[in-house]
């Protein structure tokens, strides 16, 4: 089967003036495919339109969401939460940035999850300087479960006001107002604020690929949720209710698992009614990326491992945007081993995806703080889908065992 594809196109060769007008002759060029040049073709037209509805329909939507303003006045008090093992030259370098925010009423409880390099002497001293600073010390025990998430859990308890926000002992928020971005809105009926967190910028090919991940990360979490349909949120930069995080049973539905302190329960609670986000600059907040590849490696395994418990709904929203991605890659590979005709259509459709994801995906770069990339973005979105690959397979083959430190 054969079908005639008729291209019109302007020949330049002869021009007719009539009238002072000039009059380019259209020629009509005729293609001829075969069936499967035709499937091809067509299949790789359909994964593109799969892609566009998550960038034009989802995405864009958040890059046209009008950003919300700091707020003039602080509405009641929070308490910063901050889990710590190992972490003292993180926290000499960003926690003073926390206690000094520009906020009436606030306490920092930092968890020591049973730290060896003197972590407890720096908190201690820094607990006599400050009176809003609160320590929760861990000790090895056999009779509990180790981990982020028992860690987390302590330091909720130990909170005395309502409005928890999160972040890690390696953040360091954009500016002085960041709790009064994060703080509880005024509609009484959000329990959940999804923030942003940004990697710090190295000059590494790896930084590059980590802070494009991380952008378009945030770029679906935080799309999703102005969509309604809120699934995850970053433990660097979140807050929600200690009324919620009790009235759900904190995390005894995945206390098995090694991660998922913030996008599982955000996954198992947020909904269209109780989550706001966030994306002022002065609410996101600055964190130190993995320096090596085994350590991404190991952080996005373990990502990934939580991403199995999600919602069913979640689970299929991201699964077609990814195996769409990955088939129409696939699709125009194909298109290169067939006809000369076959290769400049997957070309044009390939070059028109570009043209399209380059319309919105700069202006997101700029309001995420990661304006720099958008030179790179082809380039890193192409390079960003194969690593999400090789990362699936190996931890779908690898090693099982993760640890959160």
């Amino acid at each position: 089967m054969r079908v005639y594809l008729c291209l019109i196109f302007y020949q330049h060769k002869t021009v007719l003036q009539i009238k002072n007008e000039k009059f380019a002759p259209v020629y009509f060029n005729v293609v001829i495919l075969n069936l499967l040049e035709i499937c091809l073709i067509s299949f790789l037209t359909f994964c593109l339109l799969v892609q566009l509805y998550y960038v034009l329909f989802v995405h864009l939507k958040l890059a046209n969401t009008k950003i919300e303003s700091v707020p003039e006045l602080a509405k009641s008090p929070l308490s910063v939460i901050i889990c710590a093992r190992n972490e003292i030259t993180n926290l000499e370098q960003f926690l003073p940035s926390i206690l000094a925010q520009n906020y009436p009423e606030f306490e920092v409880v930092v968890v020591n999850d049973r730290s060896w390099d003197g972590t407890e002497a720096f908190l201690e001293k820094l607990e006599k300087e400050h009176s809003n600073l609160k320590i929760v010390k861990i000790l090895d025990n056999d009779k509990f479960i180790a981990g982020k998430k028992f860690a987390v859990t302590m330091g909720i308890k130990a909170a005395k006001h309502d409005w928890l926000v999160f972040t890690d002992a390696d953040c360091r928020p954009e500016s002085t107002n960041w709790l009064m971005c994060m703080q509880q809105p005024d509609n009484e009926k959000t329990e959940i604020v999804l923030g942003y967190s940004p990697y710090f910028k190295k000059k590494s090919l790896l930084n590059a690929l980590i802070r494009f991940e991380t952008f378009f990360t945030a770029v679906n979490y935080l799309a999703f949720a102005l969509k309604g349909m809120p699934y995850m949120g970053v433990g660097r930069n979140m807050a929600y209710k200690k009324s919620l995080f009790f009235a759900k049973k904190g995390f005894a539905a995945h206390m098995h698992i090694p991660s998922g302190d913030d996008d599982l329960f955000v996954n198992a609670h947020a909904n269209a009614e109780n989550t706001e986000i966030r994306i002022n600059k002065n609410s996101h907040v600055w964190s130190e990326p993995n320096r090596s590849w085994a350590g991404y490696l190991r952080q996005k395994k373990r990502h990934f491992g939580a991403g199995k418990f999600y919602k069913s709904k979640h689970k299929f929203i991201l699964s077609v945007q990814i195996i769409f991605q990955f088939l129409f890659y696939v699709s125009l590979a194909a298109c290169l081993f067939v006809s000369l005709e076959t290769r400049y259509i997957a070309a044009g459709i390939f070059v028109l995806s570009v043209i399209i994801k380059c319309l919105v995906y700069p202006k997101l770069l700029s309001r995420l703080n990661y304006s720099d990339l958008r030179w790179w973005f082809p380039f890193l979105d192409i390079l960003l889908f194969f690593f999400l690959m090789l990362n699936g397979f190996l931890s779908v083959f690898g090693n099982k065992k993760v640890n959160w430190k």
